[in-house]
């Protein structure tokens, strides 16, 4: 029977319809193999012959990275030392796109997160937290936005992976709207509502992917696209940067896991995940719970969902989990 279920975050329905595939499996489709792009035409092989030297960061150091902190040299947004002001255009409201555009880059052309050695994810948390950490210093800066693309389907344009790190002077709309209802729960029960799903997940058992000491993966009960996996500290920490390394360790290295199950049981789908962290525009946000969300690409929007802004998810979470469990 298809269900209507609601986020309590976003608010937004999903509508559960398991009757539209045949199995759950339809989506689980093996892909031609990936064909590495040539390094030799890769512009983070040599970092000084493309234009992408000196880093902001570089980690053992400079000359022999594994990890590395780039400005994007094809900025979305443009860097200032003048925040934006709305101003108008017409009828219309704007703001001049001033931020910053970076890119953390791994020194394996081939390898992507899951892939990685734990060291080395490790040290990709650190990179990321340590950005975010910096652009909240920004008094331009009020929203962080980390993510990772992997696979042409996924928005990765290169084929060496990399994670791309947005510093907005606005807060998303999506983004404001968790916020506010999450605001709204906290106001209404005195609780974090993530810690509430935290706790409701782990008493059903239903929909956990898996876990650790210091982290949850779930299917979450309204999930929009089929497979899509929360990861989430379990304790409650507002802002991604400001969590102890013992947390984000647990929390890479589940993501890890995550991943590694959607490499081998949904064979390795191009997929997105990104870190929803708290506003960096030092406001109290004490009841955000921040955590990392991981979406494959295995189905497209189509004429409903883009009439109606109502998603259609013909994998139930309760099935995507015995799927992704295996």
């Amino acid at each position: 029977m298809p269900e209507l279920r609601q986020d309590l975050l976003s608010g937004d329905w999903v509508l559960v319809a398991p009757g539209r595939a045949s199995r759950p499996d339809q989506f689980i489709k093996k892909k031609p193999r990936r064909v590495p792009a040539p390094k030799a035409k890769c512009p983070f092989e040599d970092l000084r012959a493309s234009g992408n030297w000196p880093p902001l960061v570089a980690y053992p150091n400079a000359e022999r990275w594994e990890v590395v902190l780039l400005p994007n040299k094809y900025p979305a947004l443009t860097h200032s030392s003048v925040c934006a002001s709305p101003f108008r255009d017409g009828m219309y409201w704007a703001k001049t796109g001033i931020g910053s555009h970076n890119l953390l880059v791994t020194r394996d052309h081939n390898k992507g997160f899951a892939d990685l050695d734990r060291k080395t994810a490790l040290k990709v948390f650190d990179v990321l937290q340590y950005w975010h950490r910096e652009a909240a210093k920004d008094k331009c800066t009020a929203y962080t936005a980390s993510f990772f693309n992997w696979g042409p389907s996924a928005g990765a344009s290169i084929w060496h992976p990399h994670y791309q790190i947005l510093s907005l002077p606005i807060v998303p709309p999506h983004n404001a709207r968790s916020l506010h209802n999450a605001e709204h729960y906290f106001k209404k029960h005195h609780r974090c509502v993530r810690c509430d799903i935290i706790k409701e997940e782990r008493k059903r058992k239903k929909r956990i992917v898996a876990e650790n000491k210091h982290a949850i993966a779930v299917v979450p009960y309204a999930v929009k696209k089929p497979f899509e996996v929360s990861v989430l500290p379990k304790k409650h920490f507002p802002y991604f940067w400001k969590t102890p390394r013992e947390v984000t360790r647990d929390v890479a290295f589940l993501l890890q896991a995550v991943l590694k199950k959607m490499k081998k049981n949904l064979h390795d789908p191009d997929l997105n995940f990104f870190v929803h962290d708290a506003p960096a525009n030092h406001g109290k946000y004490g009841y955000h719970h921040w955590h990392i969300e991981v979406i494959p690409k295995v189905s497209i929007e189509a004429g409903f969902e883009l009439s109606t802004g109502i998603d259609i998810n013909v994998v139930e979470p309760e099935t995507a989990v015995k799927v992704l469990r295996k």
